[in-house]
C-alpha cells in the first residue's frame, strides 16, 4: 500500500480560542470547501468529541459518495484528528493543528492517505488525484483567508509527497 501526504499551514490572525472554535464546529466545513465536490453534511448536532462520527454526502466527476468521518483525536484548543471510516480512499488520516505564535495562530492541515486498487489506484495518483487534492486545499485556504481577513495564504503551499 502506498501512503502520500499533504502538508499545508496558514497564518490566521485570530485568537487560538476562536480560531479552533471556527474548525470544530462540523457545518463550518461546507464553507470552506470547493462548490465542485457539491459537499452536504448528512449528521447533524453532533458536537466534535473524540468518538463522534460525521456522515457527508459529495460528488466526485458528477457521483455521489458517501463519507464518514471518526474523529479520533481531539485536544482542543490544540489539535484533532479525523479518519474515513467510509469514502473513496482506502486510508484517510487528516490531522488539523493550531500554534499559537506572537503574529497569530497556525493552522496546519497534516493528511496521510492511500488509494484502493494498487496500481490503478498510483495511476490515478498521479494522474489526477495529487491535482485534485491539492486544488481542494488551495480553495480552503483562500476561503479561510476571507473569514479570517488578514490571514496568510500558503505559509506553506500544499504539497503531496
Amino acid at each position: 500500500m502506498r501512503l502520500y501526504a499533504l502538508h499545508c499551514e496558514m497564518l490566521v490572525k485570530r485568537p487560538l480560542a476562536e480560531t479552533f472554535a471556527f474548525f470544530e464546529n462540523p457545518a463550518n466545513l461546507g464553507k470552506i470547501t470547493p462548490p465542485w465536490l457539491s459537499f452536504q453534511i448528512v449528521t447533524k448536532g453532533v458536537p466534535m468529541a473524540q468518538g463522534a462520527q460525521f456522515d457527508y454526502v459529495i460528488k466526485w466527476l458528477g457521483l455521489p459518495m458517501k463519507w464518514r468521518s471518526l474523529i479520533s483525536q481531539y485536544n482542543p484548543p490544540f489539535s484533532f484528528a479525523d479518519e474515513q471510516l467510509i469514502g473513496p480512499y482506502k486510508t484517510w488520516h487528516h490531522e488539523h493543528t493550531f500554534s499559537q505564535t506572537t503574529n497569530g495562530v497556525i493552522v496546519g492541515d497534516h493528511l496521510q492517505y492511500s488509494l484502493p486498487l494498487g496500481p490503478l489506484g498510483a495511476i490515478a495518483q498521479a494522474v489526477m488525484v495529487k491535482r485534485q487534492l491539492e486544488s481542494v486545499f488551495r480553495y480552503r485556504q483562500s476561503e479561510l483567508a476571507k473569514i479570517f481577513p488578514g490571514a496568510t495564504e500558503e505559509l506553506v503551499k500544499p504539497a503531496i509527497v
